[in-house]
């Protein structure tokens, strides 16, 4: 079967400011990326809306109330410091969450093997009632709980490879054990959480890296911590937050990854997914800022999505 694309041109109207990092020429980046020949047979679909139902899977109404409420008719509009919203932040929030779920609902419905959600704002940052760190709403959490709600999946497994820990998705995971949230970043690193881990919720597991840290440190603490409690808890669907500003191009950051890690981890996790989901995986975009890298790693990923 197919890897499905999901993709929207709002997104790239969710306008953030000069010299804000996460622009939409990012999303430009990577659309142009995925044009090469090579990527002829990815199956492209427009993200949907999400409805309100769909947000109130990860947020409470007042959350997603006042989000949605602080979007500007014009101009810009600060959410906390790091976090502006435009007139077209509305569409673009509800068009990236979309996209997460149809892709959740293709897969799990078998329409196709994988999927890779283009889109934002990104998610993971969002906390059940906070929007920070770029992110409106908590893309991946909201696909986790549309598995379990509508479609009966009783374990959903959230990988992060972002170089920043998604505090949002492990504070959820952290209220309840059918998620699984692993994640690999750099510490110490914006938001200052995923630092260690509390023997009360195994199901929550992050390994971070320090600065400078390359291949080896990332390979092994995906080998060592990350993919052997993944397996144990024996997901039915397995969703990838993926960030690739963990590169060593990438300027907020100073991991020293290289595309060749990104399609490494992918494989990793699609041997995973193959084994206890049904090959089930759905991926999402967060973070990765210096353009040309945040290209060839996405083109890593996608192609290794394509050939599982």
């Amino acid at each position: 079967m197919a890897t499905l694309l999901y993709t929207h041109p709002a997104c790239l109207a969710h306008d953030t400011g000069p010299g804000h990092p996460e622009r939409p020429a990012r999303l430009q980046a990577i659309l142009g990326a995925l044009q090469d020949p090579e990527f002829a047979a990815l199956q492209r679909r427009e993200a949907p809306l999400a409805s309100t139902e769909d947000l109130l899977l990860a947020h409470p109404a007042r959350h997603v109330e006042a989000t949605l409420a602080a979007i500007p008719a014009d101009g810009l509009s600060m959410l906390d410091g790091d976090t502006l919203v435009s007139p077209g932040s509305r569409e673009a929030a509800l068009r990236a969450a979309g996209a997460v779920v149809a892709a959740v609902d293709a897969v799990v419905g078998g329409a196709a093997d994988n999927a890779f959600c283009a889109v934002r704002p990104p998610g993971h940052h969002a906390e059940p009632d906070r929007a920070m760190g770029f992110c409106l709403f908590n893309n991946v959490v909201i696909g986790a709980r549309r598995a379990q709600r509508a479609h009966g999946l009783s374990r959903v497994a959230i990988i992060d490879f972002d170089v920043h820990h998604g505090n949002g998705t492990e504070s959820q995971a952290m209220a309840d054990k059918s998620l699984f949230y692993g994640s690999t970043h750099q510490s110490p690193l914006y938001p200052g959480t995923g630092m260690d881990n509390d023997p009360r919720h195994p199901n929550v597991v992050n390994a971070p890296l320090p600065p400078q840290a390359g291949s080896d440190e990332f390979r092994a603490a995906m080998s060592e911590r990350i993919l052997p409690a993944l397996r144990a808890f024996e997901p039915a669907l397995v969703i990838i937050s993926a960030g690739f500003d963990a590169h060593t191009d990438d300027p907020l950051a100073e991991l020293r990854l290289t595309e060749d890690d990104y399609a490494w981890a992918t494989e990793a996790l699609l041997a995973v997914a193959r084994d206890c989901a049904a090959g089930r995986l759905v991926s999402a975009l967060e973070g990765g800022y210096n353009l040309k890298a945040l290209a060839r790693s996405t083109a890593a990923h996608v192609r290794a999505l394509m050939a599982a």
